[in-house]
């Protein structure tokens, strides 16, 4: 086992990426102007980021003895990610995510978890050194909530931070909220989360009172709000980019954040750093394209 700065619970999936001039229509066959595979799933997008902010990071994640399970442990071992906790499983299929990049750089996905929705509490307490030994541990809702309530647990025990991506948005229980110190979810989630179509503030709110430490909304083009309880909201504008593709983005901003807590930045500093890099994820197509370097962020923020 080697130690690492920063633990995933982590997502797999293959992305099939098709480029449409415009979302399609139920029953309507429309022609793509491109299309490509790519590696993606929202913690393993996560992950690299954090590598490439210059985390040391280890995942637990479960996918398939299969063409597209090799290509995440090849990305993995290429970005320098340690794989000793992904168990590999023969005979089921990794997971897949159907893309439709849109001209305006925005997109839709429908994702099929494959191997990964076998991951359970059982490959959490596996890695319990590897997860006692972390700075940061981070998950989002495509892997079960029976293995990151059990990871964040152990690693809140042994005095982690714990990060969670609330994407695709789920009911999310009082038991797990409790376990998080940082919520990132983006408008539509922080509404669906809360269960209220009130102000921003009051839907943070709502998650705070429940537990959250903190919830830090992503607004997009328009950056990012922090809320934490018995403090005003803390803003940060977005930046104006070039945008190619939002692949991605939301999973940049959650691994630039675990490493740049992981080194010790404060939440707030943390903010800028995770904010700057999103910004630079959208000027690149695809996930892992667009993930930007340590020095590149570095270089933006001046």
């Amino acid at each position: 086992m080697t130690a690492a700065d920063v633990v995933c619970v982590a997502s797999w999936n293959a992305d099939l990426i098709s480029r449409v001039a415009r979302p399609i229509e139920r029953g309507e066959t429309l022609m793509a102007s491109a299309f490509s595979i790519s590696p993606g799933g929202k913690g393993s997008n996560a992950a690299v980021a954090a590598a490439r902010q210059g985390a040391t990071v280890a995942l637990v994640a479960r996918i398939g003895e299969d063409d597209f399970g090799r290509m995440g442990m090849a990305l993995w071992q290429e970005e320098g990610i340690n794989t000793s906790y992904v168990e590999q499983v023969a005979g089921e299929r990794s997971g897949v995510a159907q893309i439709l990049v849109y001209e305006d750089g925005d997109n839709s996905i429908a994702v099929y978890p494959g191997a990964g929705s076998g991951l359970g509490a059982r490959h959490a307490r596996a890695a319990a050194k590897l997860l006692a030994g972390c700075r940061v541990v981070m998950a989002s809702c495509e892997v079960p909530a029976e293995a990151t309530l059990e990871a964040f647990g152990l690693a809140r025990a042994a005095g982690a931070l714990t990060l969670l991506n609330p994407a695709p948005a789920r009911p999310l229980s009082d038991e797990l909220l409790a376990l998080v110190d940082v919520l990132t979810p983006n408008e539509s989630e922080l509404h669906l989360l809360a269960g209220t179509a009130a102000s921003d503030d009051e839907a943070a709110a709502k998650l705070l009172g429940r537990g959250a430490r903190a919830v830090l909304v992503t607004l997009g083009a328009a950056g990012c709000r922090l809320y934490q309880a018995g403090r005003p909201p803390l803003a940060i504008s977005g930046r104006a980019m070039e945008v190619r593709d939002t692949i991605g983005a939301g999973d940049t901003f959650t691994g630039a954040l675990a490493a740049a807590l992981a080194r010790g930045e404060p939440l707030p500093a943390a903010m800028q750093w995770a904010n700057a890099a999103a910004a630079l994820s959208v000027t690149r197509h695809g996930a892992i394209d667009g993930i930007p370097r340590l020095a590149d962020v570095k270089a933006l923020l001046g």
